[in-house]
């Protein structure tokens, strides 16, 4: 895969199409051919090679069809060759990048699991597998409309409109993202101010996809639904990749024993 990014990476004007996801994430093919002075089917053509290598993920809205930045191929080259000190550094450099210039957008992150798509959906859903990876279980028949209570060590986090939205077995799960309690804020150690802020925002939704490709299961997170200046929206864009690094090493390092 690593050969895959490089090859597109290579590429000027696909660097130039990452650039201007990366500036304003989720555009149409219309949108970014706005912006490269080349022909539609040139866009296209470069776009279905991001798309192959990864880099980009794309996401049906009715009719149209959006693109997003995949951080996943990065991440995993960063992992690779870059130093554990350095890495922090650049992290945090980022972060305050991403912190100053990015506006808020749906989260999109792509990966693919060595796996089945039964076997990612059973970890998606089982308390016994969602504690191995995430800590936390969900109390849930999973029918849509159900409510979802999320326990998370001792605490428990409940409300209204904690419910699946979605359910379709080994294919596509989606459920609202939980309400901020003031228990849970204090075990992961929120400040009051961050308590305070997150609290008041309105209740997101989180979508998996699952696609089998060859002997893997592709899997697309999809959160939507942060207002300005969330401070989940901030939250989430670090945790659901560290999140799902764990799910697919938890899978695939299961499989190969």
């Amino acid at each position: 895969m690593d050969d895959e990014v490089f090859r597109a990476l290579a590429d000027p004007s696909r660097r130039r199409l990452l650039d201007l996801l990366n500036v304003r994430n989720g555009q149409t093919l219309r949108e970014l051919c706005a912006e490269l002075d080349m022909a539609r089917q040139s866009v296209s053509k470069h776009l279905a090679v991001l798309e192959s290598a990864n880099l980009i993920t794309t996401v049906w809205r009715g009719r149209e069809k959006l693109h997003h930045l995949n951080a996943e191929p990065i991440n995993a080259i960063a992992d690779r060759w870059i130093h554990q000190y350095d890495r922090r550094r650049a992290q945090l450099l980022a972060d305050l990048k991403t912190s100053l210039e990015t506006p808020v957008s749906d989260f999109v992150y792509t990966t693919y699991i060595r796996t089945t798509p039964e076997r990612l959906w059973q970890a998606l859903t089982d308390p016994a597998f969602t504690e191995q990876y995430w800590q936390l279980r969900h109390e849930t028949d999973w029918k849509v409309g159900s409510e979802m209570i999320w326990h998370a060590g001792g605490v428990t986090i409940a409300g209204p409109g904690q419910v699946v939205v979605e359910n379709t077995p080994y294919t596509r799960l989606s459920y609202t993202w939980h309400h901020i309690t003031r228990e849970w804020a204090d075990s992961v150690g929120f400040s009051d101010e961050v308590y305070e802020a997150i609290s008041r925002e309105p209740l997101s939704t989180a979508v998996f996809e699952l696609e089998p490709v060859d002997d893997q299961v592709k899997l697309t997170v999809v959160h939507t639904g942060f207002e300005a200046g969330s401070t989940a929206r901030t939250m989430v864009q670090d945790g659901w990749p560290r999140l799902i690094a764990d799910l697919k090493s938890l899978l695939e390092i299961s499989a190969a024993a």
